[in-house]
């Protein structure tokens, strides 16, 4: 009877946050990451955000209505409400309500850049025009006696006009694309963007026979203490390179092979590709350079010096004796 194989579970890690999730299967709100995770938006301005997405509409979110319910002043909420219309995530529109009242509506977007797109691609352009609206000249009366009328209502601050899509004409050249907002152009880049090539594998400044061997034999035993890092020969060739710059640098083969193989991801999918970016982040810098032994000409000792001559102790005794005895003594 086959021996069950169970995995073991991945480390938690020492530091750092760790997430203890439970499925939630009511009473939850989808927020995105590029609200949550916004590095131009304040800690304030994503908390309120996300309370305004978790809402149902027609709820009151006014700066009042949102004062009422947290500990934040006006000023403050006022503030993050005004973040979030600069980078896209709210718009707050006036428009004229049944009766003539003028009422203000906030419409939230979850994907302000996605928004904008299909907006642009519908061809519905949606144009806010500040300021009062001019009003039409009045027509004179025949009648020598002027009526009294009663004054016009007020016009909104702020008039939403929704410009129809045209049908372009096949003569016509292709319209330039409209362009898109400061605050919602896209933050990374898009997947058929070209990658940067991977950076190189490092190689010995002297490669010789006796380097190449070990590596070669470090890469092809590394499955006996670790069994996960079963490499094929064209891999075992591939990396024996970076290995060797290992050793090169005086790092010992036991300390190679515990830093290539200590830790590994669970499960293990690609461990020729996890060999090679460890070799390359984790490489060691060179030993410092070491000056050659010298002999004394005094002593006949060995000394460490770039240029032969006199060793510590020599010149000490020279210098010495002829503070002692100086010339023309």
């Amino acid at each position: 009877m086959d021996t069950q194989q169970v995995s073991a579970p991945p480390p938690v890690p020492s530091a750092g946050v760790v997430h203890v999730n439970i499925r939630l299967t009511d009473g939850y709100t989808i927020i995105s990451n590029r609200l949550s995770q916004h590095r131009g938006l304040s800690l304030l301005a994503i908390g309120l955000c996300t309370h305004i997405q978790s809402v149902p509409d027609g709820w009151r979110v006014g700066i009042k209505a949102l004062a009422a319910i947290f500990p934040e002043s006006e000023a403050r909420i006022a503030a993050a409400l005004r973040e979030l219309e600069r980078h896209g995530f709210l718009r707050r529109v006036r428009v004229r309500a049944s009766g003539g009242r003028v009422t203000v509506r906030t419409e939230s977007y979850n994907h302000p850049e996605a928004s904008v797109r299909r907006a642009t691609a519908s061809g519905t352009v949606r144009l806010v025009v500040t300021g009062a609206a001019p009003e039409p000249a009045p027509v004179p009366r025949p009648v020598p006696v002027p009526v009294p009328q009663p004054a016009p209502a007020p016009a909104p601050a702020h008039v939403l006009v929704s410009v129809p899509e045209t049908v372009p004409d096949p003569a016509d050249p292709a319209p330039a694309p409209a362009p898109v907002p400061e605050s919602v152009r896209r933050l990374v880049p898009l997947p058929t963007a070209p990658k940067p090539p991977p950076p190189p594998l490092s190689r010995p400044c002297e490669p010789g026979a006796a380097l190449s061997g070990e590596a070669v034999r470090l890469l092809a035993g590394l499955q006996l203490s670790a069994p996960g890092f079963v490499l094929s020969e064209a891999d075992v060739e591939r990396l024996a390179p970076g290995v060797a710059a290992w050793l090169e640098r005086g790092v010992r083969p036991e300390a190679v092979r515990a830093a290539l193989t200590d830790d590994p991801p669970v499960p293990l999918r690609h461990p020729a590709k996890l060999l090679r970016h460890r070799l390359i982040a984790l490489l060691p810098p060179p030993l410092p350079a070491v000056a050659p032994l010298q002999n004394c000409d005094g002593c006949d000792r060995a000394f460490r010096s770039a240029a032969p001559g006199w060793c510590r102790e020599c010149r000490e005794v020279r210098a010495y004796a002829d503070e002692r005895c100086p010339t023309g003594a």
